[in-house]
């Protein structure tokens, strides 16, 4: 028979009694349930998150298997956010879980408000600027990663920059689903950039193959111990939000390294303003 205060008891220690009844009591709202969402989920229902708001758009596919950790050979062709939560429901019986489709984006208003803290595990442009346009609109802080071969993870508060304005954007002043293949291509180059400039990950991947992801010739590389932990890095700032704890981290966020065992945060401006050109230029090359 499911005890909650059973299934919770060996969090005690890591948080108090009252901290538990506040992670029970708090409801998330994740975007979603893939790679990084779905990690980050699979952390907040065993820390006895008690209700969940999930979404997703795709059914989950035999690529998904490499990295995602509720991409099972009985949740093929199933739809994520469902499957996600028939998992969830097994681990936590009383767990409250809410589900949504593309429908998402009509309640966005409803979902966000009703959550503490929101969390991007999207890796669509178009979705990941409507979150943060309602949440900042809302005063809902929102927990992201960026596209990066390194795990990451960056908390943006709705008083912080606009997500859009901190990376220069094309897109500021279109609607989120207006956006044309060009503005999409430039907002990614743009991440692309932000990545090389303050993070080593171009020392541990496979650089023509990055150059055919910049291109959109190929899909980005995905690998598990970089997503799960990505994840799980993204749980901890949940958690933090939910018991009131102040963040690891703020919207420029830092990378962890594990092929060095240190965490890498971003340089001063003036050195990444000196670098800019010169990651530009290399990855043009990279296209090329």
């Amino acid at each position: 028979m499911f005890d909650y205060a059973e299934f919770t008891t060996r969090n005690i220690g890591f948080v108090t009694q009252a901290e538990q009844t506040k992670l029970r009591d708090a409801t998330v709202f994740v975007c979603g349930t893939g790679g990084m969402g779905g990690a980050c989920i699979l952390g907040l229902v065993r820390a006895g998150v008690g209700k969940l708001i999930i979404a997703d758009l795709d059914e989950f596919e035999v690529s998904n298997l490499n990295r995602q950790v509720f991409a099972f050979d009985h949740t093929m062709d199933r739809h994520k956010a469902e499957a996600t939560a028939e998992i969830a429901r097994q681990i936590n019986p009383e767990i409250e879980i809410e589900v949504h489709h593309g429908d998402w984006t009509e309640q966005v208003d409803a979902l966000i408000d009703r959550a503490i803290i929101v969390v991007n595990g999207t890796d669509d442009l178009g979705a990941s600027l409507l979150l943060y346009r309602r949440a900042r609109a809302l005063g809902k802080t929102v927990i992201d990663a960026y596209a990066s071969p390194l795990p990451s993870v960056y908390v943006t508060a709705p008083t912080d920059k606009p997500h859009e304005e901190k990376f220069g954007y094309p897109t500021i002043g279109t609607d989120w689903d207006k956006l044309k293949d060009d503005q999409i291509n430039q907002a990614f180059l743009l991440e692309s950039e932000w990545v090389v400039i303050h993070s080593s990950s171009r020392n541990y991947i496979d650089l023509e193959i990055v150059g055919d992801v910049v291109a959109g010739k190929r899909s980005r590389m995905s690998f598990a111990p970089m997503v799960i932990t990505t994840g799980q890095l993204m749980c901890y700032e949940v958690i933090n939000a939910v018991l009131d704890r102040p963040h690891g981290t703020d919207n420029r966020g830092y990378f962890f390294n594990p092929y060095k065992a240190r965490v890498e945060r971003p340089k001063p401006a003036i050195v990444a303003a000196i670098m800019r050109p010169l990651v530009r230029r290399f990855l043009n090359g990279l296209m090329k």
